[in-house]
């Protein structure tokens, strides 16, 4: 296993891929949202891609260094237990684990200037937690699959 996951995941030649299977995993969890709260993030994100066709891809680009700074502690905690599936680990420590990955994008709706994104994220960021803790297992095995 990789050291630290900055190395892993972000290095020149691999972060193009990292960012391809993020937006991979984000269209596919919106996707399978369903019900009242699938609904608004359904919304929220036609919203976001109706104004902004690039801003998703530009955000995962953008803010995967401080993603992969939040999972650091994760990884290496669960490097040194020896775990064989980080979405496992990352999946029982649901609500800490994403809560640390909101934090990151609560501070970029803070300092944003665009209107519609900020309405969009308020949206939805009061579910976003469980929305997030549902993706954790499929982050583990996106991570695992560049550190292994």
């Amino acid at each position: 296993m990789a050291a630290m996951l900055q190395e892993a995941l972000l290095a020149p030649d691999v972060r193009p891929k990292v960012v391809a299977d993020c937006l991979t995993l984000i269209e596919q969890g919106v996707s399978d949202k369903s019900g009242i709260s699938g609904t608004a993030v359904k919304l929220a994100y036609k919203a976001v891609i109706t104004f902004a066709p690039d801003h998703v891809h530009y955000m995962v680009e953008s803010l995967l260094p401080e993603f992969v700074n939040e999972l650091e502690p994760y990884w290496a905690d669960f490097s040194a237990c020896g775990g064989s599936g980080f979405g496992d680990y990352l999946a029982k420590r649901g609500e800490e684990v994403s809560e640390a990955l909101l934090s990151v994008t609560d501070a970029r709706a803070a300092a944003s200037e665009r209107p519609t994104i900020i309405k969009a994220y308020g949206a939805v960021r009061g579910s976003a937690a469980r929305h997030v803790t549902a993706a954790l297992p499929d982050v583990g095995t996106l991570v695992q699959r560049y550190t292994a």
